[in-house]
């Protein structure tokens, strides 16, 4: 079993993490239905999805002794312009780095930031099923809004996707319009 200490740094991601946080990925995308996607995004891809989601969002990694051991992103949450102070977060670990709190520490980081920058509501979608995925946003105080129910088929069942949600920032009217990057 794997001690995390104060060594664990929290940081902002830059494309050269992208091969860290594919090989993060890749076991959520072939061997669960955590993930929707059914083939695992190559290195360039994802060096892509960590330069879109820092230049409106933000993407942050967890890394021990050198390794990155985890991240957390968030994206755009619908394409219509009402929706602009939302966004959809998400949290991967390396597997043998699970139970250790760095999902938290990684979702904590991401959060602080995305409401620095004026998001107002943080959405997870969750495949079901996922217990600690539902422990961990429910603990940081995300609420269930509903259960899109057969949504996905994957692996040769349909899975539900629990949605929940996080108020940022105080909520109330933003007072400024928030100008989102072309995509």
């Amino acid at each position: 079993m794997r001690c995390v200490t104060a060594d664990l740094i929290v940081r902002d991601a830059v494309p050269s993490d992208a091969r860290a946080c594919a090989a993060v990925y890749e076991g959520y995308v072939t061997d669960s239905a955590i993930s929707f996607e059914t083939d695992p995004p190559t290195v360039e891809e994802m060096a892509r999805r960590i330069v879109t989601s820092q230049a409106s969002h933000a993407w942050i990694v967890a890394e021990a002794a050198g390794d990155v051991v985890g991240y957390a992103c968030a994206t755009r949450h619908r394409e219509r312009v009402a929706y602009r102070f939302a966004c959809d977060v998400s949290v991967y670990l390396d597997p043998a780095w699970v139970g250790h709190g760095i999902g938290r520490r990684l979702y904590v980081a991401l959060l602080s930031r995305l409401a620095a920058a004026g998001y107002r509501m943080a959405c997870a979608g969750i495949a079901l099923p996922n217990p600690a995925s539902e422990a961990l946003h429910r603990s940081l105080g995300f609420t269930d809004v509903g259960t899109y129910r057969r949504i996905g088929w994957k692996h040769g069942r349909w899975h539900d996707v629990l949605w929940l949600q996080l108020p940022l920032g105080g909520g109330g009217d933003p007072g400024v319009e928030r100008i989102e990057p072309s995509p």
